[in-house]
């Protein structure tokens, strides 16, 4: 099992690394509205956290740290999220359409102010977690399918 992955300066890089991709992955989706970003490119960063944690420790770390029923959980959870949000917009004033902002604000879209977007960051955090663990999926589907696998594994 020691030799499983990749060498160990590039695990010891990424034991160092991945925290600060997740905190930036974080801020992409909560600030997406406000800079360059938002729930996909987000979602994108969030997933090759793991998506590295592969390359690096091998298929079996990964999934110990990001099993496969809790990324279809989140993946289901997202899209339900998103569908909420839209739903809630109906319902939120009357004669509401979907997708209405349904987060009163006294000054809506306020520069700077991450609170003055209304539901965008709320979408945004619904793709965010579709996005990241269908990534996550995809990847874990070709790493066990053996279309991507360790160089160091013998065919």
């Amino acid at each position: 099992m020691a030799d499983k992955g990749m060498t160990p300066i590039v695990k010891t890089i990424t034991g160092w690394v991945k925290g600060f991709i997740m905190l930036f992955g974080i801020y992409i989706v909560l600030y997406g509205h406000l800079t360059p970003g938002g729930g996909f490119a987000g979602g994108v960063i969030l997933a090759m956290v793991f998506v590295l944690l592969t390359l690096a420790y091998g298929r079996e770390e990964a999934l110990r740290r990001f099993r496969i029923g809790v990324a279809s959980e989140l993946d289901s959870i997202g899209a339900l999220m998103f569908l909420v949000i839209a739903i809630l917009g109906i319902a939120g004033t009357l004669g509401g359409k979907f997708f209405t902002n349904y987060i009163a604000k006294a000054n809506p879209g306020t520069p700077f102010e991450l609170f003055s977007a209304g539901i965008i960051p709320l979408c945004n955090i619904a793709i965010a977690l579709k996005v990241a663990s269908s990534l996550f999926l995809v990847f874990i589907l070709l790493v066990l399918m053996r279309v991507i696998h360790d160089p160091r594994e013998k065919a």
